[in-house]
């Protein structure tokens, strides 16, 4: 008998503005650059794509090019996103 699985959806786990600074933060820390725009990617897409491409100026396909799985965004793009979501990066003198 197969095993019945379900989709895991990261949006469905990543529900408050404290959820979503941890997992950016988190990402942030590991100096792992693919999952930084990955969990950036994560929380806009919680927030809303929409919503977040009008308080940019950038557009929803840009937004999904930018953190999707083959996403690259600039500085710009990145800060931008951050600021919209309430968010900032932290620099701190490595260890």
């Amino acid at each position: 008998m197969p095993i019945e699985t379900i989709p895991f959806v990261a949006e469905d786990y990543f529900r408050t503005h404290e959820e979503q600074a941890g997992l950016v933060a988190d990402a942030l820390d590991s100096g792992d650059i693919a999952y930084l725009i990955h969990a950036i990617g994560i929380v806009v897409r919680t927030r809303g794509m929409s919503e977040v491409a009008k308080a940019t100026g950038l557009s929803r396909q840009a937004l999904y090019a930018a953190f999707g799985p083959k996403g690259n965004p600039t500085i710009s793009t990145v800060m931008k996103v951050l600021n919209c979501l309430g968010l900032s990066l932290t620099l701190k003198k490595a260890a």
